[in-house]
């Protein structure tokens, strides 16, 4: 049996840096056992999925040395690698659960769901629905059907008892059936959901061993299940711990960077991004620190892997990338790699249109465009003085644009100035006061080029990074005062439709 794992990221924003976890323990076992790792691009979420993005996650895994096999960009013998190109073939396994009575079509409307929950949640039970709770008698299913009224699949689970999940790194998982709803397989428009999908491309794909994150866990069962209905057998699970913030929180953009392309931006070196992800959770025999990413394939073992969550710490991650250049790098090859960072021509172009029309002179360039070549600014509160605002105003707007940028899916400056001047002016600023903060945020100052222009350039994480640290610098807001602001916020977004792209 030749070992197959794969990577399935949704191409739906930034590529994340737990992609590139997964994906790295993913191709360290395949090439420990001589197999083959394979990319697959899981875009059935079609109103959320981009090409931008889908491009974003092939090129950044490339920076990190991450070659897959087979994939949407080089074949392979068993494409299509995209879901949406695979959208016929989902159907008929559907349909052919429906058949076999594994499945049945769901006519529920969202107002019937609302209240089944709701009655659910009021006997105190758990909240996942059943199929007795949502098959409808069989005259009334076909006078929906025949009314033309929208329908889903939906796959039948056991009412009660326990699942047992074999898992390669925690052994046996007994998961309680009761908490598992009868699962949508197919959506009302055609398109599958992830858990048909990846179960059917698993199998056609031949994916002997799926490594994938914790959170994945409570879904297990049912992918148990629908592999017994379909009669396929199942490939090895192991789920990794998740990556955690310094307080042991889930990894999230509101509390650390989660983009490869910040950390890119921000000049680390690949190998040594690559090199402390090996670190999240893993170690080598001889417990060093620094190692290469075929040092890892040559020496890797799964069990090796500890459960606790591991810490995602950038001033551990700072200090390995320092040891990488300062190892690893002569004098010469620092300068060549410095060059590819900060003065490639792609990078360069983005920037010099802004800054050209302020420039007399080429000493003037520095001062101008030094931001644009930075990681977190030294502003400080004095940095926020401003004749029309206070430093809770400050920080209000910083609050408030943080929590908008946040909720951005697509970055572009003409999206942004548009959203950003309507939350201004649903605060009740000028559109020239609001965007004072921000212009300190992300430039250090508010003499500077145009600041959507600038977050454009310096991508998602970046620009919000730089807005929440900026706004840490002025205190951040008390648990009192972010209570409110949120319902002012949410308040201003019902209003103005800008809380979400």
């Amino acid at each position: 049996m030749t070992v197959r794992t794969r990577v399935a990221p949704s191409p739906t924003g930034d590529p994340h840096v737990g992609t590139a976890y997964i994906a790295l323990f993913n191709l360290a076992f395949a090439r420990q056992h001589g197999g083959e790792f394979i990319l697959r691009i899981e875009d059935t979420d079609q109103t959320r999925s981009t090409a931008e993005s889908e491009q974003a996650i092939l090129d950044s895994l490339r920076w990190l040395g991450l070659e897959w096999d087979e994939g949407p960009d080089i074949g392979g013998p068993h494409g299509p690698y995209r879901q949406s190109e695979r959208k016929h073939i989902y159907k008929d396994y559907a349909m052919h659960l429906v058949e076999a009575g594994h499945a049945f079509l769901c006519f529920r409307t969202p107002e019937e769901l609302d209240e089944l929950r709701e009655t659910r949640r009021a006997s105190g039970d758990h909240t996942a629905l059943k199929q007795s709770d949502l098959e409808l008698p069989a005259e009334e299913a076909d006078r929906r059907r025949a009314a033309g009224m929208p329908f889903v699949v939906r796959m039948r689970v056991p009412e009660s008892g326990v699942c047992v999940i074999d898992d390669m790194l925690r052994g046996p998982m007994e998961l309680d059936w009761a908490q598992v709803d009868a699962q949508i397989l197919l959506k009302s428009d055609g398109m599958p959901t992830y858990h048909l999908a990846n179960i059917v491309d698993d199998h056609l794909m031949q994916i002997t061993h799926v490594i994938r994150g914790e959170e994945w866990i409570n879904s297990a069962p049912k992918h148990k299940l629908l592999y017994e209905y379909f009669g396929w057998d199942m490939p090895k699970l192991c789920h990794m711990p998740l990556l955690r913030n310094p307080d042991k929180s889930k990894l999230s953009k509101r509390k650390n960077p989660t983009s490869i392309l910040y950390y890119q931006r921000m000049g680390y070196l690949p190998e040594a991004l690559l090199n402390y992800l090996g670190r999240m959770g893993w170690s080598m025999p001889d417990e060093r620190e620094k190692f290469s990413r075929d040092e890892m394939f040559s020496h890797f073992d799964l069990t090796r892997v500890s459960l606790g969550g591991p810490v995602f710490d950038q001033e551990k991650l700072s200090w390995l990338n320092g040891v990488w250049i300062r190892e690893d790098l002569s004098t010469e090859a620092f300068a060549a790699e410095f060059q590819k960072w900060a003065l490639n021509p792609e990078y360069l172009m983005q920037i010099i249109p802004l800054i050209q029309p302020r420039v007399e002179k080429f000493s003037d360039v520095a001062p101008l465009a030094g931001f644009f070549l930075s990681g977190m600014l030294p502003v400080t509160a004095d940095s926020f003085a401003h004749k029309s605002l206070t430093q809770e105003d400050c920080r209000r707007i910083l609050q408030f644009a943080s929590w908008y940028l946040d909720k951005q899916t697509q970055w572009h400056k003409d999206a942004l100035f548009s959203g950003l001047k309507t939350l201004g002016e649903g605060m009740g600023y000028k559109v020239r006061d609001f965007l004072f903060p921000l212009f300190v945020a992300i430039a250090g100052t508010s003499q500077s080029v145009s600041v959507v222009d600038s977050m454009q350039i310096l991508g998602p994480d970046m620009s919000r990074a730089r807005v929440r640290f900026a706004l840490d610098q002025l205190g951040g807001a008390s648990k009192k005062e972010a209570k409110r602001w949120e319902k002012e916020f949410a308040a201003i977004g019902q209003q103005n439709e800008i809380t979400a792209e």
